[in-house]
This record gives structure tokens, C-alpha cells and sequence, in this order.
């Protein structure tokens, strides 16, 4: 593939000001092969033959946006899903010549595109990365055939290993694994064999997630019938500490509660939501921030197309954040972090109100914060805890 076609390559580098907010965009992809019985996140089976009208939609979507016209450095792009390396190569380069139309491509410091295992080839991949993406995010979720069936994970053991060194041969110097703790079956040592099989990978970033049964999914129905049961509290606790002292241990910064990297490969374009900074989304499902309002697309495929072809707005719904809804998220979102809540980013009053609940659950969680006028986070105590003190410390 030459240059030429490359959207990093149409415009020259552009300089960023760091004076500018930094902003992400984010583009859904919905298709999958299989829809795993774990996964709330919206996706369509058996469509695939759909991909090139969805694309031509998606791309009306991104030229009829404002994109060009907010103040902010559009620094991280983020193709998820659903599966985009379903996707073909031109595919991929409809959407990225067409958001290059809208805003300087060269900005990008950080550009993701998920891929499952056996569902990249190293051609796909190749020409992923010719075309300006520098980063995948692989759904590993388990090196263990038992647990990756019950998962209704589609891919082998052996597809993982494969498809990460294709990733590594077409150039991508920057590769996140993502894998699930807590599976009914899964003991602490098939786990931290796991980890380890992963880790001599050695991919620049692990994401680690401990299995949750969300409502509307297969798993969530089975959790609810007693047809399984997940770990409780405390033993979820112990799947969570093992995990962050072992990745911890083969130095993988844990600097988000689920989120582990080497030096400087952190995400950044998920620290753009957990920083409550902006960020745009495409396609069905997706979500926006501006500073201010949140909203988001209609949750259809179908839905979606329609309004776009009737030029309509895809928008399903939108909210006006009060100040305590923005000092709840900085909060929340905070306390995952490891360098914690920034208290510059917090009006005076607000400040003598989050206060006032520190003092209030003071007897409950003082042995696990720190606080030192610049900054409230959690030590490696608390973390395990950072949802409960959330929610306590919520204005």
C-alpha cells in the first residue's frame, strides 16, 4: 500500500499546543461473528455483508459533525466495538480519509483499533498500519480452552499467539491485552498462569477485568436464575489484589484499577474519559462529552442508517451535567486512578463540600486515602474499595 493513501501522510505534522484541551474520538463498530455471553456493549451478529453500507452512513455522520469546529486538539482515536477488524482495509480508509477532511490526522498521538484473536491476519493488520494506526487492543480474555469456551469466546489459545505476532510483525510497537479474572471455573493459579503467558508476551499495556454479570446479557440471566454464581465481595477483593501485586510485580503500572502498563504506554485515550475530558463519538451506541453535555446515538444499526439517510440527528438522548453531576464523575472516575482526584479542578465551594463527606466517612476509610491538599487518591489498601468510598464521598 503506498503512502499516498496513508491519512498520516496526507497532511504535514502539525504542531500541538499543549495550552489546547486535549479531546478523543470514538468510532463503534458493531459487528461481530459471536455475540459473547458476558458483553453489554452493543453489537449484531450475522451482518457483516452490511459493512459497506454501514461505512458509507458512518462517514455522512463525521463529515456533518462540527468536528472542525470545537477548540480542542483531537490527540487519541479509538475504533472499537463489537469487532472492527471485521473490517476491510478499505473500509478502514474510507473512515480515516474522511475524518482526515474534517481535522489534521497528523494530531493523533495514539490511534487504536480493537481485533480479536483469528480475526486479523497479518495482511489486515499490515494494512491497518500503513494506513496511520498505531495501536491494537487485543480481546484475550482467557488462555485457557475450558474457560474461553464458557466465555463463548470464538478463538483458540493458539489464535492469540498468532494474531499477536502478526500484530508485532506489521509494525504496531504498541499492543494492549485484554483479560477477564473471576470466571466460574478459573482458580488463582490458572489465573496468574494466565498473566504470565501473557507478560512474556510482553505487550505494552494489560487491561485486567474481573467478570461482571451486566444486565441484559446471557451471563447476567444466569447469575440471576442461580444457574452460576460469581465471586463475592471479599473474594472478589482477593482476585483483585493478586491481580494488581502480580502485573505490579513484572512492572506493569497500575495506574487505573483495571488498566496496567509499562512507562508512558498508558491509554491515553481512556484517560481522556476517566480526566472527564472531551470526547466524540460515531456510530451506533456511541457516546459524547463536550465539557458540559453528554448524549449519545441511538443503540440500532438500523435506527441509525435511517436517520442518517433522512438526515436526521442519530442522537437518542442528551443531558446537561449540573456541577455536582461533573464534581461526581471527577470524583468517581478520580478515585479509580492511581494519581487520584486533581483538587485544582475543584471550585472552592465544591471543595468544602466533598470535604465535609471526607470528614463525615472519615471512621470508615481514612486507613485508605491520602490526602495531600493537592490531591485525594487511594493507597494500594483501598483500592479494592474505590466503588464503596465512591460512593460515600459522592456529593
Amino acid at each position: 500500500m503506498s503512502n499516498q493513501r496513508d491519512p498520516s501522510n496526507k497532511l504535514g505534522d502539525t504542531n500541538i499546543k499543549s495550552s489546547k484541551t486535549k479531546a478523543g474520538i470514538y468510532i463503534h463498530i458493531p459487528f461481530c461473528r459471536t455475540k459473547c455471553m458476558y458483553c453489554d456493549f452493543y453489537s449484531i451478529i450475522e451482518r457483516e455483508n452490511d459493512a459497506d453500507g454501514f461505512v458509507s452512513i458512518l462517514c455522512k455522520e463525521i463529515l456533518r459533525s462540527p468536528l472542525d469546529e470545537y477548540p480542542w486538539i483531537f490527540d487519541t482515536l479509538f475504533i472499537g466495538g463489537g469487532t472492527p477488524s471485521l473490517l476491510n482495509e478499505h473500509q478502514m480508509e474510507s473512515i480515516l480519509l474522511t475524518l482526515s477532511k474534517k481535522i489534521p490526522f497528523s494530531n493523533f498521538v495514539e490511534k487504536t483499533v480493537e481485533i480479536n484473536p483469528g480475526e486479523a491476519s497479518l495482511e489486515k493488520l499490515t494494512n491497518f498500519r500503513s494506513l496511520g494506526m498505531n495501536r491494537v487492543s487485543m480481546g484475550v480474555q482467557s488462555l485457557e480452552p475450558e474457560l474461553l469456551i464458557f466465555l463463548t469466546r470464538s478463538h483458540s489459545v493458539k489464535q492469540v499467539f498468532e494474531t499477536y505476532n502478526h500484530a508485532r510483525t506489521a509494525g504496531f510497537e504498541n499492543v494492549n491485552c485484554d483479560l477477564i479474572y473471576g470466571i466460574p471455573g478459573q482458580t488463582p493459579d490458572i489465573w496468574k498462569r494466565d498473566m504470565n503467558r501473557v507478560i512474556e508476551l510482553n505487550p505494552e499495556h494489560i487491561s485486567a477485568y474481573t467478570l461482571t454479570a451486566e444486565k441484559g446479557t446471557e451471563l447476567f440471566y444466569m447469575v440471576s436464575s442461580n444457574e452460576l454464581s460469581l465471586p463475592d465481595e471479599r473474594t472478589a477483593a482477593d482476585w483483585f489484589n493478586l491481580t494488581r501485586s502480580y502485573l505490579s510485580e513484572h512492572q506493569y503500572i497500575p495506574y487505573e484499577i483495571s488498566n496496567f502498563s509499562k512507562p508512558k504506554k498508558e491509554c491515553r485515550h481512556n484517560l481522556h474519559y476517566w480526566n472527564i475530558e472531551p470526547y466524540m463519538g460515531f456510530g451506533p451506541s456511541s457516546h459524547s462529552f463536550d465539557g458540559n453535555q453528554r448524549w449519545n446515538n441511538v443503540r440500532s444499526l438500523d435506527k441509525y442508517k435511517k436517520k442518517i439517510d433522512k438526515e436526521l440527528s442519530p442522537i437518542s438522548s442528551n443531558e446537561t451535567l449540573t456541577p455536582t453531576q461533573k464534581l461526581n464523575e471527577r470524583i468517581g472516575f478520580g478515585l479509580r486512578l492511581k494519581e487520584g482526584i486533581d483538587l485544582d479542578k475543584i471550585s472552592e465551594t465544591q471543595k468544602i463540600l466533598f470535604n465535609q463527606n471526607i470528614k463525615k466517612y472519615e471512621y470508615k476509610w481514612d486507613d485508605y486515602i491520602e490526602n495531600n491538599g493537592k490531591t485525594i487518591k487511594l493507597n494500594e489498601n483501598g483500592f479494592a474499595f474505590a466503588d464503596e468510598v465512591a460512593v460515600d464521598l459522592l456529593i
